[in-house]
């Protein structure tokens, strides 16, 4: 067997993760591609081009990871988000938490580094905040309160839990062969509900959505296929290199944030290392930087009052315990998850539209004229 240089190639993952991140970064930021806007316009001003934009990313994303596991240049088993302990009350509250959270904080969280990018402030706040709350709801004592609380309640499926396993015995049909029929038509229905309005068909809305859906694929088989290595020569075992969860992983911005905060505290420590969502989060950061640079958007911005700071302070919080909670973000569980055909992902997606809605009324109320005064 051919030597394999672990760290070379950890390093090209690394870089190759920098490259397709802060060409995310730059295309949201001149896009305006968001999550949070997205249900905050059908909301508000009844305009669902950002809905659509969001979901022509999913569309793009299942077919890219479903192309991948098809031709075998992955495995789409050997996710985060495709294993048989169902955590379906975790991800219901958790997603609805982050969805209110992102609304009360200006954007979720790969907005908030888009934001950072162009000079806003607040945001810088709300990475910190968010960073460690998810911290704490991982490791901390609001771990301890998840784990002994809602995580307890859970199903044990026979199989992974992504619907091409859970659907394949019941139908008779070879796992592979179903994901590929699965992928391809919820996949082609995404995007179908994407195109459907004319008004959404122009450059910029279609930019938009196929370049992120792309960039969640790109980031598959970075670390899925580049950065997997059948045996370590050191450890002679499967390895996903330079990812938190030791498998393969797309892009989330929740757990990274934390990581981020704690490899920037403990640089010195030497077994605190650069992994693929550390780096993405500084691609992000970096690339939306290039734009508003370029093009003269660039605006410092920081909070209007106190209610404005504790908006945001409180919606940070939500999103890291709500993040960390229902195991991703409207990027993790929402397009890298989503991607995978896992059952938790797809009860996410709900969860995070309704706590947006929730987050958008409570605003909406917050600013209703008091008739009282």
């Amino acid at each position: 067997m051919e030597a394999v240089d672990i760290h070379f190639l950890g390093k090209t993952v690394l870089w190759s993760t920098f490259a397709v991140t802060f060409l995310l970064g730059m295309v949201m930021q001149k896009t305006g591609f968001c999550s949070m806007g997205a249900i905050s316009d059908v909301f508000i001003v009844a305009s669902s081009n950002r809905l659509r934009q969001w979901f022509l990313a999913i569309g793009t994303a299942i077919l890219g990871f479903t192309v991948l596991a098809h031709l075998g240049l992955i495995d789409s088993l050997k996710t985060f988000y495709t294993g048989n302990k169902f955590l379906w009350l975790s991800t219901i509250v958790g997603s609805i938490l982050f969805g209110m959270g992102m609304v009360l904080a200006s954007g979720c969280g790969s907005k908030t580094l888009v934001r950072i990018g162009g000079g806003n402030l607040k945001s810088v706040v709300v990475f910190m905040v968010l960073g460690l709350t998810a911290y704490m709801t991982m490791r901390g004592f609001l771990g301890v309160i998840r784990t002994n609380s809602i995580d307890l309640v859970f199903i044990t499926f026979a199989t992974p839990q992504d619907l091409p396993s859970l659907l394949a015995g019941p139908l008779g049909i070879a796992r592979a062969n179903l994901h590929l029929a699965l992928g391809l038509i919820i996949g082609i229905g995404f995007i179908t509900f994407a195109l459907a309005d004319k008004a959404f068909l122009n450059f910029e809305n279609l930019f938009a959505g196929i370049s992120v859906g792309l960039v969640i694929t790109a980031v598959w088989w970075i670390s899925g296929a580049l950065g997997h290595v059948a045996e370590d020569p050191n450890t002679l075992e499967e390895v996903f290199l330079v990812t938190n969860s030791g498998r393969m992983e797309s892009l989330s911005f929740v757990a990274p944030y934390a990581y981020s905060l704690d490899w920037l505290m403990m640089y010195s420590d030497t077994s605190k290392v650069l992994t693929i969502g550390i780096v993405a989060v500084i691609g992000m950061i970096l690339g939306s930087a290039v734009i508003s640079l370029s093009t003269r958007t660039f605006r410092w911005e920081t909070f209007r009052n106190t209610e404005d700071t504790a908006n945001h302070l409180v919606g940070a919080a939500l999103m890291g315990f709500g993040g960390v909670t229902a195991l991703g973000c409207t990027v993790g569980q929402g397009l890298s998850g989503i991607s995978t055909l896992a059952l938790s992902s797809l009860i996410a997606l709900p969860g995070f539209i309704f706590g947006g809605y929730l987050g958008v009324r409570y605003l909406q109320f917050r600013m209703a004229p008091n008739p009282c005064a």
